[in-house]
């Protein structure tokens, strides 16, 4: 158990520091902060106190121990059905007012609050009355575990979380309901100390998905931080080079100029040429460094509402003259007006079907879907060109990386600015590729930070078209 309870408690730890504001984490960090504290309470019980009693017998001491035993105990058995609850009701995202939450919280709190007044105090051997909480302890398992599965994602991008997720904290909860609620309730004591193989699982499943998909967006939060502080190196980075090209190109224009002049006064037509050469080389020089300090400077967004189908739709249209034999479907639902910078989110989806028509070399199919969930509006752009592999997928954000190695005006800046224009609104950016299948990119918007609403009755617009060049 002591495994257990360090283990649980460093996850609740992860959870909390990972985002704090967010209710799911805080719930789920207390969740496990309740399963550690009854592994606590055993470690306590069949450890230490046996321990400092046999070898150095301090009555003060073992009795406060004993009374963090007792609180310990007493807070697992009580806390994790409720916090478990809590937690499935945020993760589902319920629909309810600030104010109603807080009445649903103090509702479920009124069993716990009435045990404690109203059932025999601790002791070592029924800690709690079983048979009695029992009666409210298992339906919050069972409604918690009800709302986690049933939660629907229309993002495929975080739909790996989400099983993740039920992997990690389902068998163990469900595993503890049946040990430490269920069989004590008909006598069955002390099972609990089997739990500790299905918490080792939950741990370790919470650990692969940190460093996989992702765990409740723990990782989608350190990849953020990585990519920022990368985007502000090369921002800087690419502003001081900028600066001190510009000043030199200067000076070379300003004398290759000179140098033609007297060329061409004293009728030296090779050395003009030559001349020529130069300065097109420093106006090449100048125009690629300004476009990469264009990419990389920090983004000031100008928002303003904005039709998003109307948005999305002029995006595409330049790009018809280009798709040859893709085929091209727009799934829309029509009416969302979202408060958005036009500019800089064309911008973002210019990049993005820029790359999808580059990567399908003339034929195949790209298609643009808009999905609604509660919080949020998903923007997918699918196409079935040549696809990433996962090395390669895991780097496409990366600032200068690029799979395009034959085509010198390509600086892999695309789809690190339209992370950072999604970034800049409040939402984000996922990928998803399979090499020699195609790519998924999706730029989720959420509805708060964006001012969504619906103008018009909801009405799917779809779409094709194939294109001959």
């Amino acid at each position: 158990m002591l495994f257990v309870w360090i283990a649980l408690w460093a996850v609740a730890l992860i959870l909390i520091v990972a985002d704090y504001r967010s209710p799911v984490n805080r719930w789920l960090s207390a969740v496990a902060l309740f399963g550690g504290a009854g592994a606590l309470a055993a470690t306590l019980a069949d450890v230490f106190i046996p321990y400092l009693h046999s070898n150095h017998p301090q009555q003060k001491l073992e009795n406060i121990l004993y009374n963090v035993q007792a609180g310990a105990s007493l807070s697992s058995y009580y806390g994790l059905p409720y916090s478990y609850v809590l937690f499935a009701m945020a993760y589902k995202a319920v629909n309810l007012s600030r104010s109603n939450q807080r009445k649903v919280a103090l509702i479920l709190l009124a069993p716990i609050v009435l045990c404690i007044i109203f059932t025999p105090p601790y002791n070592e051997y029924h800690p709690i009355s079983h048979s009695i909480v029992v009666w409210w302890a298992v339906p919050y398992f069972l409604i918690g575990t009800c709302l986690v599965l049933t939660k629907k994602s229309q993002n495929y991008s975080i739909s790996h979380t989400h099983w993740i997720t039920c992997l990690a904290v389902l068998p163990p909860i469900l595993f503890s309901m049946i040990m430490s609620y269920v069989l004590p309730s008909f006598g069955i004591l002390r099972m609990w100390k089997y739990n500790v193989w299905f918490v080792s699982i939950g741990v370790l499943v919470f650990l692969i998905g940190l460093f996989t998909y992702g765990f409740l967006g723990i990782r989608v939060l350190i990849d953020r931080r990585r990519l920022a502080s990368t985007l502000r190196a090369v921002t800087s980075g690419t502003a001081i080079l900028h600066h001190a090209i510009k000043n030199d190109v200067g000076k070379m224009r300003l004398f290759t100029e000179k140098m033609r002049n007297y060329a061409e006064t004293t009728n030296q037509p090779e050395l003009v040429e030559d001349i020529h050469v130069i300065q097109t080389a420093s106006h090449h020089i100048q125009d690629m460094i300004s476009r990469v300090h264009h990419r990389t400077e920090d983004l000031v967004i100008q928002p303003r509402e904005v039709d998003l189908e109307a948005l999305v739709r002029g995006t595409i249209k330049p790009f018809e003259p280009l798709l040859q034999q893709i085929k091209l479907e727009v799934t829309f639902p029509q009416g969302w007006l979202c408060t958005v910078d036009p500019a800089q989110v064309g911008e973002a989806l210019n990049n993005i079907i820029s790359n999808a028509i580059d990567a399908m070399k003339g034929s195949g199919n790209l298609s643009i879907t808009l999905h609604e969930a509660k919080r949020e509006l998903s923007l997918e752009v699918r196409d079935t060109g040549s696809g990433m592999d996962k090395a390669q997928t895991a780097k496409a954000l990366e600032p200068f990386y690029t799979t395009k190695s034959s085509k010198e005006t390509n600086f892999g800046l695309g789809l690190p600015y339209a992370y950072y224009v999604m970034r800049k609104h409040g939402g984000s950016l996922h990928i998803r590729s399979k090499l020699g299948v195609g790519t998924r990119i999706y730029l989720i918007f959420p509805k708060r930070n964006v001012n969504a609403v619906r103008k018009l009755p909801e009405t799917v617009v779809m779409e094709g078209r194939t294109a001959h060049g």
